[in-house]
């Protein structure tokens, strides 16, 4: 079908009929059913959707019908599909009830697709399709109206309740986790983690299964969202500002505008740089309460079975320690505001988008290397030991290490290579690491050897 024929978003009038309309799914709802009061005992099907043809225009669409057809339709396109919607009921937005419940549109009406007449399907034409796809990238919204994630934080409570816009990248989606509410209903919510140069971690809820659904397929460290229309509130249980995606959210993937651009180069290079781990802390439990002791093996396995990062003990081999290496890729110097790395003769932060760029640098110098640990059951790869606990752990300063010669950083690394050591270390999932899992050493020294030999029987007992 040649796009010529297809009636506009913009030129709809309640006075049309037998159209056709051609756009792109940029929002989408979840099926739901409400009694039907024309059949008693009988239940009708609902769900909406958002269509957009033009980078101006978009409207609204709900589905009404028996659960076999309204399913049927919700499952047959997704948020970025082209689709045709033929026969729909044009008519115009209720002046009360307004768009309390769905996204905000600049059309006056709003389509009713309805089971005996209309029809809903993927569009077919390459030409149409083409023309269409661009649409996804341009956000709803002014692309200089949103909130950085630093201004939320800072407005605090101030925002509470607010439904606001955020220009944010993907730091992490997490698993769905289901739930039952009070009243027996079954629930399922996802946890997206968001940053950008102000803000190293900040929430994002989903609840409804299609948000869920379009959050899943967000790549971290390389998805930048404009989330228009966002709820926020403040989660007592964090202490903190946190936003929910809810029914009048429209969220543009990798936006086409500038600062979306300069987000993800930033993304990009934190990303790649190690900064995005700086608020990894080690510290964040007393050493003295980890306690649980684990294999290597145990260690990925827990991993696995759980998102959420925990502590442990493994008596384990140091087999990879590169401390001969040059000294620049043993100690790292960092701007203290955005832990973007620089080089020690820098002026000012090089990040264009680092808060303090324009400033007088401020950065901290210190240890940050990579070591493999390996036991009888495997190795964990690519562990994080860094200042200040790689100085507890080799015994000597950054300036102590750079004025060693080649000999001494050799023999100081192996003193430790291939030695039993104590190590404690904090896991967590990491999509950016091919394991999928990451270890950050909370503290490291060589084991005793009494302490190994207790250690060894306690698992032969196993």
């Amino acid at each position: 079908m040649a796009a010529q024929s297809y009636i506009a978003i913009s030129e709809l009038h309640p006075s049309f009929s037998h159209l056709k309309i051609a756009g792109i799914i940029i929002g989408k709802s979840d099926v739901k059913s409400f009694p039907d009061r024309k059949n008693f005992g009988a239940e009708r099907f609902t769900f909406g959707f958002t269509v957009k043809d033009s980078p101006d225009f978009f409207v609204n669409v709900t589905a009404w019908g028996s659960d076999s057809y309204v399913n049927g339709l919700s499952n047959s396109f997704n948020v970025g599909d082209c689709v045709t919607i033929e026969n729909p009921l044009v008519t115009n937005k209720d002046p009360e009830k307004g768009e309390k419940f769905c996204p905000t549109t600049p059309s006056f009406c709003k389509l009713l697709v309805r089971e005996t007449y209309s029809q809903v399907c993927l569009c077919a034409d390459v030409g149409t399709i083409d023309r269409l796809l661009p649409l996804m990238h341009l956000p709803v919204k002014d692309s200089r109206d949103f909130y950085s994630l630093g201004d939320v934080v800072a407005n605090g409570q101030q925002l509470d309740g607010t439904v606001i816009n955020i220009l944010a990248a993907v730091k992490s989606v997490g698993d769905p986790k289901l739930f039952t509410t009070s009243d027996g209903r079954q629930g399922q919510r996802l946890e997206v983690k968001l940053f950008d140069d102000s803000v190293p971690s900040f929430p994002l809820v989903c609840w409804d299964r299609e948000a869920i659904q379009f959050a899943q397929t967000w790549i971290p460290k390389e998805t930048v969202l404009f989330v228009a229309d966002v709820k926020i509130s403040f989660d007592r249980f964090r202490s903190g500002m946190a936003a929910s995606v809810n029914s009048k959210t429209i969220i543009t993937v990798n936006p086409d505008m500038r600062e979306a651009s300069l987000l993800f180069s930033y993304a990009k290079e934190v990303s790649e740089s190690g900064g995005l781990d700086q608020d990894e802390k080690p510290e964040d439990v007393p050493v003295d309460s980890i306690i649980d002791v684990y294999t290597v093996s145990q260690l990925k396995q827990k991993a696995q079975e759980s998102p959420d990062a925990f502590f442990g003990i493994t008596y384990s081999f140091i087999s990879k320690l590169d401390l001969d290496s040059s000294v620049s890729k043993v100690i790292r110097t960092r701007c203290s505001r955005c832990k973007f790395q620089v080089s020690e003769d820098a002026q000012s932060c090089t990040n264009q988008l680092c808060s303090g760029r324009d400033q007088v640098l401020t950065a901290t110098t210190g240890f940050d290397l990579l070591v493999d640990f390996t036991d009888h059951t495997g190795t964990l790869s690519t562990c994080s030991l860094r200042s200040p606990v790689a100085e507890t752990t080799l015994g000597c300063t950054t300036d102590e290490f750079a004025s060693l010669t080649d000999d001494e950083r050799t023999a100081m690394k192996w003193k430790f290579l291939l030695e039993r050591c104590k190590i404690y270390v904090k896991i967590l999932q990491s999509p950016r690491m091919r394991t999928g899992i990451k270890g950050v050493v909370v503290a490291c020294s060589l084991a005793d050897p009494g302490e190994v030999k207790q250690h060894m029987t306690a698992l032969l007992r196993l």
